[in-house]
């Protein structure tokens, strides 16, 4: 069959989605005047079983050699229709989409207009298929075993499930602990039980579990290769402390002489020694030594730490170390961290110890604490009378000083504070500043009600403007109330500022080794919202917890199994059809500058020296060779191939030459 010259066209009406602004049947009209185009038809919904079937009996009775459906974005369904027209014996490259939807009828009001366009689009999908050629997916092997890149709640389930499967995981932290930020609070919402009681038993799951191995303190530093066969570099940094001989008996924190150093792991409001494991139930339990504060690295002088060390574990000449390790999958659960509030002095956190952040609260109220579970003003210890909550600060912002998005969990963890300082300290009074409530979970609005009509908690819709400290320590608050339309003038004990949360500061790294794509507020972006909500764009990558948007426990806890079920449908296949739209090099154009290598993110092109035969006259040449297993049509190369020698199967010039001919006419 010569190729390309018997076309179908298919336009789909997408319910309402594309036939309220575009004539289907003036686009279809249209088709049949393309060159090569033989048939061409409108039906309601094409990706439904009736609408592939009508495909496929097309292709068989009229002998197509290529289609081109008009219908929603390729990224939703260009798999669908190419394996419809696969199921009737036409090869699936055979197939192209042209997107009337996100590109011409959602993004349109005039019918007209929008049917113009959609003619267009379909035409140049049209001139494209005539120039398609078939091309059949090669095989890459897939390696069983997952690197979960964070060790909190989120990474931690999601190794686990991994590893219940049956398949090796490696989880990457870079603090001396797992456990993240989960290991801070005191309790969660909306069952009030304990965290820790809920993280530690999973923490030591993943320790002991078999299949699963642990690289804290270390971090991701170099990733390549591509989806079932990644190839990672993990910097295991220096702890100066033999884990294997360690016992973890805690004397050398207890004679460090250096203990002033803010505490991570109690946002600072307590400090910790040089050497230091940053909680009690930490895992592994084995400390490590803080180089920029011991005294030993910056003076050469202490070393206490190593004479009261029975154990002879500690190791001042220990290196970093580069662990270098093959993957099939990488699922990214970096999770988040407060905004600073830096920009937000109108509440005067930066001059008042006593304004203090809702995570701060957390370790305040926990009995592993600085305060050792007692509330108290961090300014005098005294216990506060009169508690101040401030919601949404950095939240829902529409200046550029915070985030544009609800950081949703804000709302319930400030109902849960409230109610455990009112039952804990029933004297205690509690009023919380807030835009909106929002509490749309399982039992959520319930939690909520409760903190309102059994705890007396007090709930002002309006906003903080300002927060003043006095002489004699107190904090007024200037407030508005929107629904009495009034302003509130009131003393506090003690503010908690319901911050901003925000990925973790390192993802915007993570995400450019991975090449996966992340939007205007460092969120990992998924593959489609509804389709494909725990991948990334980028084959192999997988999403888990907040480092994909704002959530609260059990949604990410539901995320990590989601994440961990698609890692174990990947590698639980031997082999994976590789993209066959690939790039390739023309030896008679190649001059060997090296410019489609150096852009080259996957690290696909290399040189030979090739003797070419260039019009009767033969020489060696210093040519680019793709491989194309490494290759993942991007196609970057041909951008920038100076003599035109890269070119992209699938997506050649004379293709993209020939869709821009088309548009024009």
């Amino acid at each position: 069959m010569r190729r390309g010259q018997r076309i179908g066209v298919f336009v789909c009406h997408c319910g309402g989605n594309i036939a309220a602004t575009v004539d289907v049947k003036k686009v279809v009209e249209m088709a049949l005047m393309e060159p090569g185009v033989v048939h061409a038809e409108d039906y309601q919904y094409m990706c439904s079983e009736a609408g592939q079937a009508m495909i496929q009996e097309a292709i068989r009775e009229k002998d197509l050699g290529g289609i081109v459906v008009c219908s929603c974005s390729p990224r939703m369904h260009e798999t669908t229709f190419r394996k419809a027209a696969e199921r009737a014996g036409l090869n699936p490259y055979m197939v192209e989409i042209a997107n009337i939807r996100e590109h011409c009828s959602w993004i349109h009001k005039d019918m007209e207009e929008a049917t113009k366009k959609a003619v267009i689009l379909m035409r140049a999908a049209v001139a494209k298929v005539n120039l398609n050629t078939p091309l059949y997916p090669g095989e890459s092997r897939v390696t069983k075993r997952a690197l979960v890149i964070g060790g909190g709640i989120a990474g931690i389930q999601t190794a686990l499930d991994i590893a219940d499967a049956g398949y090796p995981v490696d989880i990457v932290e870079k603090t001396p602990s797992i456990g993240g930020r989960m290991s801070q609070l005191d309790k969660t919402f909306p069952t009030l039980d304990c965290s820790a009681c809920i993280l530690t038993p999973k923490m030591v799951e993943a320790n002991a579990h078999p299949n699963i191995t642990i690289y804290t303190y270390s971090e991701v530093e170099k990733v390549s290769g591509f989806v079932g066969d990644f190839t990672v570099d993990i910097r295991k940094k220096a702890r100066s402390v033999d884990m294997n001989k360690c016992t973890g008996c805690g004397v050398c924190q207890e004679k460090c002489p250096s203990k002033k150093t803010p505490s991570e792991f109690n946002r600072g409001l307590s400090n910790r020694s040089a050497i230091y494991t940053p909680f009690a139930q930490a895992i592994p339990n084995v400390p490590v030594i803080d180089r920029e504060h011991c005294i030993k690295f910056q003076t050469g002088k202490c070393g206490v730490c190593s004479k009261v060390c029975q154990a002879g574990a500690i190791d001042y000449e220990q290196k970093d170390e580069i662990i270098t390790e093959k993957y099939g999958a990488i699922v990214v659960a970096t999770g988040f961290d407060m905004i600073k509030l830096d920009n937000y002095d109108e509440y005067a956190y930066s001059q008042s110890k006593d304004v203090i952040t809702s995570l701060e609260l957390e370790r305040i109220m926990n009995a592993a604490g600085p305060t050792k579970g007692h509330l108290e003003r961090l300014s005098d210890g005294k216990a506060p009378k009169e508690i101040v909550f401030v919601q949404c600060v950095g939240s829902r912002c529409a200046d550029s000083r915070g985030k544009s998005y609800c950081s949703k969990i804000c709302c319930m963890y400030t109902a849960k504070h409230a109610m455990l300082i009112r039952d804990k300290y029933p004297d205690v009074n509690v009023t919380v500043f807030y835009i909106d409530v929002r509490t749309p979970g399982k039992n959520f609005d319930e939690f909520y009600r409760r903190a309102v009509e059994e705890y007396g908690v007090n709930y002002i819709k309006g906003q903080v403007g300002k927060v003043i400290p006095q002489p004699d320590g107190k904090l007024l608050v200037q407030g508005a109330d929107l629904l009495d339309n009034k302003q509130i003038l009131k003393e506090a004990d003690m503010v908690v500022l319901a911050a901003a949360i925000e990925p973790n500061p390192d993802v915007r790294k993570i995400a450019t080794m991975l090449t996966a794509s992340i939007d205007t507020n460092n969120f990992l972006t998924e593959a489609h919202a509804k389709l494909r909500p725990v991948e990334s764009p980028t084959a192999g990558i997988f999403l888990s917890g907040v480092c994909q948007g704002p959530k609260d426990i059990p949604e990410t806890v539901s995320q990590a199994g989601a994440a961990a079920v698609k890692a174990i449908g990947l590698l639980a296949k031997d082999k994976l059809m590789t993209n066959p739209c690939t790039a390739h090099s023309d030896e008679l154009l190649c001059n060997g500058c090296s410019q489609c290598a150096n852009v080259c993110p996957y690290g696909a092109i290399s040189y030979e020296v090739k003797q070419v035969n260039d019009h009767g006259i033969r020489e060696d040449r210093r040519i680019a060779v793709v491989n194309t297993a490494l290759c993942q049509g991007c196609g970057a190369c041909t951008v920038t191939c100076p003599s035109g020698a890269m070119d992209l199967q699938g997506f050649s010039n004379r293709q993209i030459l020939a869709e821009v001919d088309a548009i024009c006419r």
